[in-house]
């Protein structure tokens, strides 16, 4: 299942080696027909706006739409377990998945990193990949309700991921994991995180 891979190519930093294949992309996403239609419509507009844009200006949107501030941060469990112990068990146990799938990960990469995430799924069963996607679905619905409120383009890639899992997020731990991480990504706001 190319869908899931896709959509972690769609939310990595953009690379030419990778963009210049966007019309292989759209191929698989209506082959596999993962994605209902309005997802699928949505994902295949973000597509031309890939193809049309210019590298380095997609390049610096990336820059700030993930890396500044943990409101939109692609690693998981950061939104669930922030800096506790218990993110360091939850990565070995999510690393020991991938292997279990054939998917053997440098010690540099953090397994909780979406885009790898969604590589893994993409080595799993169809029904596998959906159970497993709805296990982080609030964290996905949060940073996509993030993103659309401040009209990133990235917000389709979420909202697609969440119609993918086919399961409702729960509205409390939603709740919960908006009101600990904090939407402001100004520098200003970086910059007091790091003081911290």
């Amino acid at each position: 299942m190319k869908t899931f891979r896709i959509l972690g190519l769609l939310i990595s930093y953009p690379q030419p080696e990778w963009l210049q294949h966007v019309d292989a992309f759209r191929a698989v996403l209506k082959e596999e027909n993962l994605l209902a239609g309005k997802s699928l419509a949505a994902v295949l507009t973000f597509l031309d706006r890939l193809e049309k844009a210019e590298l380095f200006a997609l390049q610096e949107d990336y820059v700030s739409t993930f890396d500044r501030g943990r409101a939109h941060s692609l690693h998981l469990f950061e939104h669930i377990h922030g800096e506790s112990r218990d993110r360091g068990q939850a990565m070995v146990n999510l690393a020991e998945s991938y292997a279990q799938k054939g998917l053997f990960i440098d010690q540099s990469e953090l397994p909780d990193y979406l885009p790898l995430f969604l590589e893994f799924l993409s080595c799993c069963t169809q029904g596998e990949a959906t159970e497993l996607l709805g296990e982080p679905l609030e964290v996905l619905s949060a940073i996509g309700q993030r993103l659309k409120e401040k009209d990133s383009p990235y917000a389709v890639v979420f909202e697609a991921l969440v119609a993918l899992s086919k399961a409702r997020p729960r509205k409390a731990w939603m709740d919960q994991i908006l009101a600990s991480t904090p939407a402001d990504d100004s520098l200003e706001a970086l910059d007091r995180e790091w003081e911290e």
